[in-house]
């Protein structure tokens, strides 16, 4: 566990609230509680689901997509690889996958030019493929959970400048979601 964030909207419940960071994802105290009860006592959880007659506790529940899993927190400090390629241009980058247990479960790429202005409009998409990248990896590898306010979290960490490609997407996505807090 990591950061509190304040007055975000919760991964679990949906709820706007006071969070906390954990396994990738942004909890409320409720919504925590639970993910500590799932992880430390799953058999618990099965049984209470089986007494209220909820598809989370039966056998083949997995087909159904509900399936108690162990949720796994992503370190301070992963292993990584790092490859040096390059584009149609002639231009080096290098693209380091971060990996867990053997899984990619981050993706970043830079070159050496990131001062060069005609590639910023480049490294600004590039930024932005990566951390939707990287999301869709956690969330394949580690079940991070994946919302709408993430994905516009990291389009608006992506965009270089006003009216980018990931500043424009941004601006598109929030007016679907009129309370998502900046």
């Amino acid at each position: 566990m990591t950061q509190n964030n304040n007055n975000e909207r919760c991964d679990g419940c949906g709820e706007i609230t006071n969070l906390k960071e954990t396994h990738g994802n942004e909890f409320c105290q409720d919504c925590l509680n639970l993910v500590t009860t799932i992880q430390k006592k799953p058999e618990t959880i099965k049984r209470i689901c089986n007494l209220i007659k909820s598809d989370l506790g039966r056998e083949g529940s997995a087909k159904n997509g509900c399936q108690v899993s162990e949720l796994q927190e992503l370190p301070e400090v992963l292993d990584a690889v790092r490859f040096r390629t390059r584009d149609r241009e002639l231009n080096t980058w290098y693209v380091s996958v971060s990996e867990l247990e053997g899984n990619p479960v981050e993706i970043f790429a830079s070159t050496a030019f990131d001062r060069d202005d005609h590639l910023q409009s480049r490294i600004s998409n590039l930024t932005t493929i990566t951390r939707l990248v990287s999301l869709i990896l956690r969330n394949v590898f580690l079940g991070e959970v994946l919302t709408l306010e993430k994905t516009i979290k990291q389009l608006q960490r992506s965009s270089r400048q006003k009216n980018d490609l990931p500043d424009m997407l941004t601006t598109v996505l929030r007016s679907y979601r009129r309370d998502i807090i900046d």
